[in-house]
This record gives C-alpha cells, sequence and structure tokens, in this order.
C-alpha cells in the first residue's frame, strides 16, 4: 500500500513539469514512477550501485553504475534534470551534505529534489543520527541536509502514507 501510494504522489507531482527530466539516485529494479510514466515524462535516468537491478529497470530510459558513498559527485552536467528522486535510501548515504549540494548542482533553475523516507530501514545500513531519531525527526535531519547544502526552498514535507484518513501519523516509534 505504501508504494502504491508514493506512486500516485509522483502521479500528480511530477506532472508539474512538461515533460520532466528526472533523476532517481539510490535506484534499483523500479523507480516506483507511475506505469504511464513515458507519456508525459522527458529523459528518466536512474543512478544505483547493481547493474542487474538497474538494467532491470524499465521506468527509466538510462541507467549510471555509481556508489555515492564512495564519490558524490553526481556525473551530470549542471542544470540537467528538473527533478532528482530518492526512494527510502538518504539514510544510507554517508555524505549527505555533498550530494545535496551535488542535487542543487544537476537540478534545472525551479526543480526540486523529492525525498520519500520510510519507518523502517536496514539497521547496519543506515546512518548513524537515523538510527537515534524517531520518523518526525528524520524529516528535520533530511530537510537540514538541504537547508545547509544552500540554494533550496525551505523544504516542505508533505505525508502521503496510505490510509491516512483511517490512521493518521502519530509520529514517533
Amino acid at each position: 500500500a505504501a508504494v502504491a501510494a508514493l506512486t500516485e504522489f509522483y502521479g500528480t507531482a511530477l506532472r508539474e513539469w512538461e515533460k520532466p527530466a528526472i533523476l532517481d539516485i539510490c535506484a534499483s529494479h523500479v523507480s516506483h514512477f507511475p506505469t504511464d510514466i513515458a507519456d508525459f515524462a522527458g529523459n528518466r535516468v536512474a543512478l544505483g550501485m547493481n547493474e542487474e537491478e538497474l538494467r532491470n529497470n524499465g521506468q527509466v530510459d538510462s541507467y549510471v553504475v555509481k556508489d555515492l558513498n564512495e564519490d558524490p559527485t553526481l556525473p551530470f552536467e549542471d542544470n540537467s534534470f528538473d527533478v532528482v528522486t530518492n526512494v527510502v535510501s538518504i539514510d544510507y548515504l554517508t555524505k549527505p551534505l555533498a550530494i545535496c549540494k551535488e542535487i542543487r548542482r544537476v537540478l534545472k533553475p525551479g526543480g526540486q529534489a523529492l525525498m520519500a523516507l520510510s519507518n523502517r530501514c536496514f539497521p547496519t545500513k543506515a546512518v548513524d543520527i537515523w538510527l537515534r531519531t524517531n520518523d518526525l525527526e528524520h524529516v528535520f535531519v533530511v530537510g537540514s541536509y538541504f537547508h545547509y547544502a544552500g540554494g533550496f526552498k525551505p523544504p516542505s514535507a508533505i505525508e502521503v502514507s496510505p490510509n491516512q484518513d483511517q490512521i493518521p501519523w502519530a509520529g514517533g516509534r
């Protein structure tokens, strides 16, 4: 249900641009885009660590294999993308400030970074601050990455979890 809710959110959010160029960082075999993404989006690129998974991602036009923890530089020209997405992986990035600065660099003026967070993680892979903070604090942690990267509008958060009308998010652990 959570994946469907994120896909539904993308289906609306990504239509704010005409033929948006999209970079999905920390991607794998799926980018969680709507099934009709090719009908309304422009170039779509996935960047991740597993070539076999990236090769099987049918939602993108191309992919780049790269470990952003080894080198946080995004291998794209300035102002290349309208949107940069990241689905439940920002908690695994060991150089998040450098990566957010790179996101700023590759975004076109007026572009947006859309970071999807989860209340779950792989504790052996997540950075320490993620393990020591709760779900609401995660929003502030990610917001601070973008704030201190500079060049972004003030960050905002949107709750897109399923069943919010029946089970509103209460925060915390």
